[in-house]
């Protein structure tokens, strides 16, 4: 049963938007709002990255439901959000938002880290890169 502290877990091919994330976890009784954004940035491992490809497998939505809620069973929270980019982004672009609420700002931070490192290590979404030197590399698959 999805716990009620979850307020917004979404994949998207379409631009994320960081205001949207934390209009989601807006409540009087949290003092502290943390905030993970990930962008795409040009390079990885010593190349230069000219864009990349996210690829979520078909069970990445439930997989990223269940993370929400393990975090927001987990941690003393008023809120969880998560949004992740799907399709192809450019340099700049914004590819993942986490954040929490709390009633104070060590059990948010805390329980971001969480949320953020447990979406990479368990939900099925795969980066295929895209180097200046025409070679190409998959991120994550199996």
């Amino acid at each position: 049963m999805p716990h009620s502290a979850v307020r917004l877990v979404e994949l998207r091919d379409t631009p994320l938007d960081v205001a949207e994330v934390v209009g989601a976890l807006d409540d009087d009784a949290s003092g502290g709002l943390t905030l993970f954004v990930g962008r795409v940035r040009d390079h990885d491992g010593g190349k230069g990255v000219t864009g990349l490809d996210y690829t979520a497998h078909p069970t990445a939505l439930d997989r990223l439901r269940a993370v929400c809620d393990r975090v927001a069973e987990e941690y003393d929270v008023q809120g969880v959000a998560a949004v992740h980019r799907t399709g192809t982004l450019a340099i700049g672009d914004l590819a993942v938002i986490v954040a929490t609420t709390a009633a104070h700002r060590g059990e948010a931070f805390t329980a971001s880290r969480a949320l953020i490192d447990t979406l990479k290590a368990e939900v099925p979404i795969w980066k295929h890169q895209r180097f200046g030197d025409g070679t190409e590399e998959w991120v994550g698959a199996p």
